[in-house]
């Protein structure tokens, strides 16, 4: 069992003691998605659980007139639907798969029979529940106040730091839908953070970042609600006895960051 989950990547489940995990184990099955595969439609009961080990996937709100706006992005460090552990329920987004990956998935019923019977399931189902309302707030008062290029500057670091790689598959259709804005906005906004040497784009549907440019553009949101959460992972798991495993490494904690940040 040890050497099996030597490698977990997911920070969720490499949080929990062996004992706990072997609640889940007999029922994960490894899956991949491609980019645009919809794991849950709004609207439909939430069936499954998937605890991403790379990729990214966004939850998407959708509008009666057709637009959609992301409300959060999740890597590795959570999971998908985890909140079928308190029973049915249907989901108020639709999740999609923004950067390929893989990820482990198990029933609803499955994961919540584990609920039950595990005090450090629920607790890891907890931690993320608030980090994702946490996300969510953040996402709220940013849309309202925050201009659309320093809230792309945003979601281009929070992809960035999630899939740890500097060319994003994104093309501005996707910007489009994560912002929740018109293309050509998205065309201009691109231009300007082209012309800061904060990003360069192909007509492949790739972006590749300047993370240090990038940073000076985006609004303080990210770093900010980037430290929150990890304060609350590291804290909340390590003070119920749970290890706090595989950190996602951002900018957000890093001593340097947060020093510049406070300094706003």
């Amino acid at each position: 069992m040890t050497e099996r989950w030597a490698s977990v990547q997911n920070r969720l489940l490499a949080s929990l003691p062996s004992s706990d995990r072997a609640l889940l184990t007999p029922h994960l099955q490894r899956i991949s998605f491609k980019a645009d595969t919809v794991l849950v439609r709004s609207d439909d009961e939430l069936r499954d659980v998937y605890f991403l080990h790379s990729g990214a996937v966004a939850f998407m709100l959708d509008m009666p007139d057709g637009q959609t706006v992301a409300t959060t992005l999740v890597g590795p460090e959570g999971a998908v639907g985890s909140l079928s552990a308190l029973g049915p329920s249907v989901s108020p987004v639709t999740v999609l798969a923004r950067v390929a990956g893989t990820a482990s998935h198990i029933t609803a019923a499955n994961f919540q029979s584990a609920y039950m019977q595990s005090p450090a399931i629920r607790q890891i189902v907890q931690v993320h529940t608030r980090a994702l309302l946490l996300q969510l707030q953040h996402v709220a008062a940013c849309n309202a106040l925050h201009s659309v290029e320093r809230r792309m500057a945003r979601w281009l670091l929070q992809l960035h730091d999630i899939i740890s790689d500097r060319r994003l598959p994104l093309t501005q259709e996707a910007l489009a839908q994560l912002l929740g804005v018109r293309r050509t906005t998205v065309t201009q906004a691109v231009a300007r953070l082209r012309e800061a040497g904060a990003i360069k784009s192909d007509r492949r549907g790739l972006i590749e970042v300047h993370p240090a440019r990038l940073d000076g553009l985006a609004c303080e949101c990210y770093a900010m609600v980037q430290t929150r959460i990890a304060r609350m992972y590291d804290q909340e798991l390590s003070e119920s006895g749970l290890a706090t495993g595989p950190a996602q490494v951002t900018r957000a904690t890093h001593p340097r960051q947060l020093g510049r940040r406070g300094a706003k």
